[in-house]
Parts: structure tokens; C-alpha cells; sequence
């Protein structure tokens, strides 16, 4: 398998977009940490169930992403990676004048500065090697806005030029730096805008999904945990190694409008 032998490191990968990123590196062979702030029974026996679906090694190690020094401390626990997936994130939606102050930083600090904080401690180890990817799960609010998610799209935008930065320090190096720009992928963070939305709007579910959330997906559909998988899967390949600091959209046409 193309990843054998890699050790990836993939935050807030207990659920979501992460765990289907988890999975599909597993399934390449890569020695897969999984990770996020809690420290349950059920997170260790995630990790257990998906090392004996995929036949990969698979752990658990959990840190706090809205904290430098635990982001910082994951690489460390884990032994250093090969491949650092940024995914973690929240998010919260109003409109500016009523944002918190409080959710604005929680955002921030686990959507953008976590993304700093592991880089920095992973590359390092990538240097030695001569050898790295750092794949940052973005969004297509990375590259485009909408209203009353001032934050996540602040943050997002962010991980974009973080993106950059890396992938331009690191050239040359035998590491890449790319994102990965999902549109809408029914997830729990997605399942839990949902309330929020239908508020916001007046509108029932099938409303809101139909014309609020999909309403700039051009292709109708809500894109896959494991489609987003598989493209970290392909930026980690030998075939990638030419493609850093630059964002692929998986959005069903969204940012082609």
C-alpha cells in the first residue's frame, strides 16, 4: 500500500470529516493516530475498531486544540508524523453585531492557530526525514464568505495563507503543504448548523438544506466523508508531490460560480 510505513497524525478525527480522512489513510497503510479533546472509553475502542477494519496500527491520543502547548504536545506524544492532517474545528453561527466575544477566540484558536501549533512542531521531524505532508482541511469559506460565520470564514480564510506560507518554507524539502476545500459534507458540525439556520430563516430542514446549504453546490449533493478522504489520500501520494500550496476544492461546482 502507497502509505506503509507513513505515521499521520489527523486532528479532531474522533467523528466527521477527520474520521473519514483517518479511515481512508488507514486503508493506504498509514499508521493513523486519531485525536480530539476528549478521553473516553469510546474514543480508545474507535481507534481499536478501525485498526481491525483496516488492518493498520491505529491509537488514540487525546489534546485540547484550543490550547498551543497540547496541539504542540500531540506531535510530541505521538512520536512525530509523516503526514499532519489540520481538521479540527468548530463553529457557531450570527451575525457580527451579536457574534460572542468568547466563540470568536474558541474559533480561532482551535480552527486556525491549532494548524500552527502542530505544524510548527511537526515540520521539524519532516525536515530530518526529507520527507512530508501537512494536508489542511479548509473550506470552501476559505475561499468565499457567507453571511453570520464571520469566524469560520476569518479562520478559514487563514488556513488558506497558512497553507501557502508552509507549502513556500518547506519547498524543496521533499515536503508539500496543500488544502483541501470542502463544500458542504453532512457531518455533525454541518447537522448541527442545521437549528441554527432554520432560525435564522424561517425555514423547515428540507428548506433550509435545499435552499440555504446546498444552495451554492451546483451539484446538488452533499460531498462525502470519503471523498475527502480519498483526495487527502492522493496529496499524500507520489503523484502529489509536485502539487503544494495551492487549495482543491471538493465542493460540487461551489467556488466555480
Amino acid at each position: 500500500m502507497q502509505l506503509t510505513g507513513k505515521r499521520a497524525i489527523v486532528t479532531g478525527s474522533n467523528s466527521g470529516i477527520g474520521l473519514g480522512v483517518a479511515r481512508e489513510l488507514a486503508r493506504a497503510g498509514a499508521q493513523v493516530v486519531l485525536n480530539s479533546f476528549t478521553d473516553s472509553a469510546e474514543d480508545h475502542a474507535l481507534a481499536a475498531e478501525l485498526a481491525a477494519e483496516t488492518g493498520a496500527s491505529v491509537r488514540y491520543i487525546q489534546a485540547d486544540m484550543s490550547k498551543a502547548q497540547e496541539c504542540r504536545a500531540l506531535v510530541a506524544r505521538a512520536g512525530g508524523c509523516d503526514i499532519l492532517v489540520n481538521n479540527a474545528g468548530i463553529q457557531h453561527v450570527a451575525r457580527i453585531e451579536e457574534f460572542p466575544g468568547e466563540k470568536w477566540d474558541a474559533i480561532i484558536a482551535i480552527n486556525l492557530s491549532s494548524a500552527f501549533h502542530t505544524t510548527a512542531a511537526a515540520l521539524p521531524g519532516m525536515y530530518e526525514n526529507g520527507w512530508g505532508r501537512v494536508v489542511n482541511i479548509a473550506s470552501a469559506h476559505g475561499l468565499t464568505a457567507s453571511p453570520y460565520k464571520s469566524a469560520y470564514v476569518a479562520a478559514k480564510h487563514g488556513v488558506v495563507g497558512l497553507t501557502k506560507t508552509t507549502a513556500l518554507e518547506a519547498a524543496g524539502k521533499g515536503i508539500t503543504c496543500n488544502a483541501i476545500c470542502p463544500g458542504y459534507v453532512l457531518t455533525p458540525i454541518v447537522e448541527k448548523q442545521i437549528p441554527d439556520q432554520m432560525k435564522t430563516h424561517n425555514m423547515d430542514r428540507e428548506t433550509v438544506i435545499r435552499q440555504v446549504m446546498l444552495a451554492r453546490q451546483p451539484s446538488g449533493d452533499f460531498a462525502t466523508v470519503e471523498q475527502i478522504g480519498g483526495t487527502a489520500v492522493f496529496l499524500c501520494s507520489d503523484a502529489a508531490a509536485q502539487i503544494t500550496g495551492t487549495t482543491i476544492s471538493v465542493d460540487g461546482g461551489w467556488t466555480a460560480l
